[in-house]
């Protein structure tokens, strides 16, 4: 058999009984030829599945393409200058937000997914940092823009974009589909065939598209082969959980959704095995956690249950929830990791806190995120009445105080935040706003009208320049500090993203604490936050520490003298005691 005939049979062998389970065998057969020939010449020398995609090296950052802008320039030269000035030796990788021509939604309404928004540069630039850092893009695989060439063709009765939304009479029963948002489900829309309603998820500007049109799904492979021979290290998967749509169902988390992934995946790990998927859902811990599949579907997961969980920790000063919620997450499957972060572009998601947090605690969490400047957006139940979907607010503000009020201690408040995030299982993401200190951007949303512009401020380039180079500012304080200590956690072994975990139960609450153990056993981290605004003493003994190795914490480089001795936590403080330093 010839190398090509090989070729082509591993490549049916993995991808062909996927294809079958979406279409008909017809169909399947067709489209599994057609896959091939589009794929063949950019197949990896090896295909086999690599399972070093990333180590405790590995630290992202997720910002847009305009969130620091200097007159004159581009956003995405401005952007690359930045990271080479302050963030080079403190960051491996950068997700740049959608930066493609848009109608909505700030960018995620793409009306061209081939092309970057010429107001922010050119391929060029995204090719300049990607070639210094991994590179993260958006896949905005459940909708295009109502304004995208597709939908044009939709309009107009042409092909092939005819044929790849979905048409819904307006008096069907679509009480079953659960929802993201308040807005109606279905957009009216002018055609030359009349006037029609077409599935629309997120909002009239962002029409659905119909992956059970084995055409789509070819048009997004093309895509993402387009990425990687761009550069992209990660490909996130935005919304992916409502891609299928089968009427009669919630059209969440669907098997054919499932299907997809795998599929991608597949096609992915041959085109290039340093490539990873990461599936963006912001629901419920069980329902987020089923997208790592049976170690065959997304390589990473957002953590989304992660950002209300410590905030809730840090409001009421104590580890309970976060420690419940630990426990009950498995280690990440072989060849996959969780991508932990605190905040993003959108806002702290509630769903993810269903069945974590008392009724008391969460409304507790609501009254406090209003006092300290944010808002709350409202998702619509099948029932018609609307519950609060998540919270808008930059996470430094959100830092504010406690239950019991605003306080002194936000910085300290906000960096034991992000400490906590660094220490866990997985590869930290951090939000540019929160490297920045940035506080609640509120004119954004008086002038825009939604609510997450709360979190998207644009900063001037000689503004935060200035404000960095004041030793007093915040910006300068946080950004400082928290590349400190992400310098400090990128060389320990126990923070590789599949290390050991274990949670710790000291018997103060105050208190969280876990282990983290290196892959070969031969570091140990004790984690260990004070998630109070009071000192608080723990006896490191009574962590089972081995008295016979010498220990020091990593943070503030003071070795143990004596682990009988107890060991004293200002407020807010986070200690990383290693036997291995």
């Amino acid at each position: 058999m010839s190398e090509a005939n090989k070729q082509f049979e591993y490549f049916s062998l993995r991808v062909k009984p996927l294809l079958e389970t979406l279409y008909d065998k017809k169909t399947a057969a067709h489209f599994l030829e057609r896959l091939y020939y589009l794929l063949e010449e950019h197949f990896a020398d090896r295909v086999d599945e690599n399972l070093n995609k990333w180590t405790e090296n590995n630290v992202q950052l997720i910002t847009y393409g305009d969130s620091i802008l200097k007159e004159g320039e581009k956003p995405l030269v401005t952007l690359d200058r930045f990271l080479d000035e302050h963030l080079r030796d403190t960051l491996t990788g950068v997700h740049i937000l959608p930066f493609f021509p848009y109608s909505s939604d700030d960018g995620f309404a793409v009306i061209d997914y081939l092309k970057v928004d010429p107001q922010l540069g050119d391929w060029e630039d995204i090719q300049r940092i990607a070639g210094k850092f991994n590179l993260m893009v958006d896949l905005v695989i459940d909708h295009v823009s109502s304004q995208h060439a597709w939908f044009e063709q939709f309009k107009q009765g042409i092909k092939p974009g005819c044929d790849y939304f979905i048409e819904v009479d307006p008096a069907t029963d679509l009480s079953q589909v659960v929802r993201p948002r308040s807005t109606p489900l279905l957009a009216k829309v002018s055609t030359v065939k009349g006037e029609k309603y077409v599935w629309a998820t997120f909002s009239e500007d962002q029409i659905d598209v119909n992956f059970a049109n084995p055409e789509v799904f070819l048009e997004y492979v093309k895509i993402i082969l387009f990425y990687i021979k761009k550069g992209a290290k990660y490909i996130r998967l935005d919304a992916v959980g409502f891609l299928w749509k089968k009427i009669g169902t919630p059209c969440i988390h669907l098997p054919e959704t499932h299907t997809v992934i795998r599929l991608l995946r597949e096609i992915v790990q041959m085109l290039d095995p340093m490539v990873a998927l990461i599936s963006e859902t912001n629901v419920p811990n069980r329902e987020n956690l089923s997208y790592f599949g049976n170690r065959n579907e997304a390589h990473m997961i957002y953590n989304f249950s992660l950002p209300p969980l410590i905030l809730n920790a840090l409001l009421q000063g104590k580890s309970d929830h976060l420690k419940t919620w630990m426990m009950s997450m498995p280690p990440a499957p072989i060849g996959c990791a969780y991508l932990n972060f605190t905040a993003s572009h959108d806002g702290i998601g509630l769903r993810p806190t269903e069945g974590l947090l008392y009724e008391d605690e969460y409304q507790t969490l609501l009254e406090k995120m209003q006092e300290f400047g944010g808002k709350i957006s409202m998702r619509k139940k099948s029932d018609g009445t609307e519950v609060p979907y998540e919270v808008n607010i930059s996470f430094f503000d959100a830092m504010q105080g406690t239950a019991k009020g605003k306080d002194k201690w936000q910085i300290q408040r906000f960096l034991c935040s992000q400490t906590i995030m660094l220490a866990l299982e997985g590869i930290p993401a951090f939000y540019i706003h929160s490297l920045l200190a940035t506080p609640n951007h509120l004119d954004g949303v008086e002038k825009n009208g939604r609510n997450r512009s709360i979190n998207r401020y644009k900063w001037d380039y000689e503004e935060l320049e200035k404000r960095l180079k004041n030793p007093k500012s915040p910006q300068s304080i946080v950004l400082k500090e928290l590349s400190r200590r992400i310098k400090i956690r990128r060389k320990q072994p126990a923070f590789h993203p599949n290390a050991t975990q274990y949670t710790l139960h000291p018997l103060n609450k105050a208190l969280f604490v876990f282990w983290r153990q290196s892959i070969y056993r031969d570091q140990s981290i004790f984690c260990i936050n004070n998630l109070s605004d009071r000192t608080q003493k723990l006896r490191l003994s009574d962590l089972n520490l081995f008295i016979i190795d010498p220990w020091c914490d990593l943070l503030s480089g003071h070795p143990i003298e004596n682990l009988h001795d107890k060991f004293t936590l200002k407020p807010y403080q986070c200690a990383w005691i290693t036997n291995k330093f």
